[in-house]
């Protein structure tokens, strides 16, 4: 098992992770919510954008390599 590096940790462990998404994400998140026809949340923190991208790029294909 390999371990994880700090791009690669949990949300969920960020010392940030409570803190409100950064710009970069919140304008990702606006861009992924309008391809999956999904509502845009502003009111999420880091560590939950950070989860919902993931949600939201598995369902539009994006972010993959």
């Amino acid at each position: 098992m390999s371990e994880m590096t700090n791009t690669e940790k949990d949300p969920k462990e960020w010392v940030t992770g409570d803190e409100k998404m950064t710009g970069a994400q919140a304008s990702y998140l606006q861009t992924l919510s309008q391809e999956a026809n999904e509502p845009f949340d502003e009111t999420l923190s880091k560590a939950d954008a950070s989860r919902r991208i993931d949600e939201l790029q598995a369902k539009t294909g994006r972010g993959r390599d």
